[in-house]
C-alpha cells in the first residue's frame, strides 16, 4: 500500500484530497503546515507528498528545498498543488524537484490519474531502494546510507546488510546468513559472520545498533 502526506493549511480541501486518496486505498497523512510535515517525515515510510506551496510558516518551496537536500527523502515523489499558476513558479518546482505541478482548482479525477502515473514509476524505482529508519541501501547504485550520510562498505557488509533491510524484524541463523552470502554450510566458519557483523554495526554507526544478536542462533534487524 503507497503512502502519501496531504500538506495543505486549508482544511477543506485537505479533507477533499484525502477522502478521495482514501477511497482508492491509500494510506494517508494529513498536515496543515510544512514544519510539522518536517517532524513527520522522521517517523514514516512515504511514497508521495501532495504539497501546497502558500503555508504558514515554512513555505512550499523551502520545505522542497530541505526535502532534496536529505538523502533518505529524495526518493520521496512530489506533487505540488498550487493557486500559483505562473510559469515561473511551475518552472521553480519542477527544478527543485517536484514531479508534477498541478494549478488550483483542479479535477479529482485528473489528480488521481496523476498520482497513478507518478507512483507508478515510484514504484519501479524503489525495487532497487531498501529502506528501514534511519538506513538507506541503493541495489542498482551499491551505496549505503546511515542517518543522511554515505557509509562505505564491503561487497559481504553490503550483501548482509540488504538480507536484514529486505526482512526486518526477522532472525536470520547463523548457518543461513553463512549459505546465502559466503555460500558455506559448516558451522566451522560462523565465526567469518560474527566479525562481519561486527564491523558493519561499527560503520554504520547508532543505526547500526539496529543489528541485534540472538546468543547461540543469529541476527536480524531490530528484533
Amino acid at each position: 500500500m503507497n503512502h502519501i502526506l496531504v500538506i495543505e493549511d486549508q482544511e477543506d480541501v485537505r479533507e477533499l484530497i484525502a477522502y478521495n486518496l482514501r477511497k482508492q486505498g491509500y494510506e494517508v497523512i494529513e498536515a496543515n503546515n510544512a514544519n510539522d510535515a518536517l517532524i513527520l517525515l522522521e517517523d514514516i515510510n512515504l511514497d508521495l507528498i501532495l504539497l501546497d506551496l502558500m503555508l504558514p510558516g515554512l513555505g512550499g518551496l523551502d520545505f522542497l528545498k530541505i526535502l532534496k537536500s536529505k538523502e533518505p527523502f529524495q526518493g520521496i515523489a512530489v506533487i505540488i498543488l498550487s493557486a500559483k499558476s505562473e510559469e515561473q513558479e511551475v518552472v521553480t518546482g519542477l527544478k527543485l524537484g517536484a514531479d508534477d505541478y498541478i494549478p488550483k482548482p483542479f479535477s479529482i479525477k485528473v489528480l488521481l490519474a496523476k498520482i497513478e502515473s507518478v507512483l507508478r514509476r515510484v514504484n519501479s524505482q524503489e525495487q532497487s531502494l531498501l529502506r528501514y529508519k534511519d538506513l538507506l541501501l541503493n541495489q542498482e547504485e551499491h551505496k549505503v546510507y546511515a542517518l543522511g550520510q554515505e557509509v562505505t562498505l564491503t561487497n559481504k557488509e553490503f550483501e548482509l546488510l540488504s538480507l536484514f533491510l529486505k526482512k526486518p524484524k526477522k532472525v536470520f541463523h547463523r548457518n543461513q546468513l553463512l549459505n546465502s552470502i559466503w555460500g558455506y554450510d559448516s558451522e566451522t566458519y560462523t565465526r567469518t559472520v560474527d566479525a562481519h557483523v561486527s564491523s558493519l554495526r561499527k560503520k554504520l554507526g547508532e543505526p547500526g545498533k539496529m543489528i541485534r544478536s540472538i546468543p547461540k542462533v543469529g541476527y536480524g534487524l531490530d528484533i
